[in-house]
């Protein structure tokens, strides 16, 4: 059982005991039935991976958890890779289409709502202890500000949390922005890349297709024939040492996600950021010896106060559901 403290809730928020919150990206969906207790705290009580490409719909993972799990709660919040455009989400990471409302009755639930997966995971990650997470540079001071949060898997998200009464989360598209190379080796992807796409966005790098991507024009550069193909066989092959353009690709992945995360707490004055997502777990022992620190500092006049900035490591777990329950509560329950 996986517990998270959240917030006070209003009167009308208490009432609800139990819900379905989901965190759905574009490779696996996480589902549980979460219990609101008497303290306010959350917990899983049952939970769920499902592979989203074997499942024919959203609904349909909501149903059969739902039947599974013999819940009756007519309360149901997905953390979704993605952001809703009315009652489209607009995405490109995922295997089928999402409708809210088309979700929300095929699914058998009377209220649905539909969250930034980032956003859910900034709830989140603020009230979890600090001490169960690795860090990565920076100084190891809690702090009460703005918390930057951003990782990359199949795509690539980022929210900020901004700290008050109540709490806000300002959820982005930070992965669809444009790459920025920061040596004359990643100028030289980035050119390879644009010859194939006209809009080169964060993630197309920064995500585990962007591992393939990398990797494909790095040996293109090189003029050897790749030998892998996928992003676990890319980042295995890093961590063991027999390939030099597998290795070069995770050194480029830290370095530039090193850049990114000092470009995004700059623009945001994050006082603290968090790194989340699938790939950055998979490779710490690689990502804590890479350039991430020196390029997450190197910001001109801003980097000795980079240099104190924290940068933690926070398995994903359950908290993009837990999260996204945090916010139900908070936002919707009641309306």
């Amino acid at each position: 059982m996986t517990c998270l403290s959240v917030m006070t809730v209003d009167p009308e928020c208490a009432r609800l005991r139990d819900l379905i919150a989901a965190d759905v990206g574009g490779t696996h969906a996480r589902v549980g039935h979460v219990r609101v207790g008497d303290d306010g705290a959350l917990s899983v009580v049952r939970f769920r991976q499902y592979a989203c490409a074997q499942a024919p719909s959203l609904a349909a993972i909501l149903r059969d958890f739902a039947a599974e799990a013999q819940l009756s709660s007519e309360h149901a919040v997905v953390a979704i890779a993605g952001r809703l455009d009315g009652d489209r989400l607009v995405n490109s990471n995922l295997p089928w289409p999402v409708s809210l409302e088309r979700t929300r009755v095929e699914a058998g639930r009377e209220r649905l709502a539909l969250i930034n997966d980032f956003e859910a995971v900034a709830y989140a990650v603020p009230r979890i202890d600090a001490s169960g997470m690795t860090q990565v540079c920076g100084g190891d001071a809690v702090t009460d500000g703005p918390a930057l949060v951003l990782g990359p898997g199949t795509g690539f998200g980022a929210a900020l949390y901004v700290p008050g009464t109540p709490a806000r989360v300002l959820a982005s598209e930070a992965g669809h922005a444009a790459l920025a190379a920061g040596t004359p080796r990643e100028l030289d992807l980035l050119r390879l890349l644009l010859r194939r796409w006209p809009h080169v966005d964060n993630e197309r790098v920064l995500s585990g297709p962007g591992l393939v991507h990398t990797y494909q024009a790095l040996c293109e550069l090189d003029a050897v024939a790749p030998r892998l193909d996928t992003p676990a066989a890319i980042t295995a092959a890093a961590q063991r040492g027999d390939d030099a353009q597998a290795a070069e690709t995770v050194a480029i992945f830290c370095a530039m996600l090193g850049s990114l995360a000092g470009d995004l707490a700059v623009t945001f004055g994050a006082q603290s950021v968090y790194l989340a997502g699938g790939i950055p777990a998979q490779i710490v022992p690689l990502l804590l010896a890479s350039d991430f620190a020196a390029r997450f500092v190197n910001k001109g006049v801003f980097a000795e106060l980079m240099a104190r900035t924290p940068v933690r490591l926070v398995e994903h777990g359950q908290l993009g559901l837990l999260g996204a329950a945090a916010c139900y509560l908070e936002r919707y329950a009641a309306a």
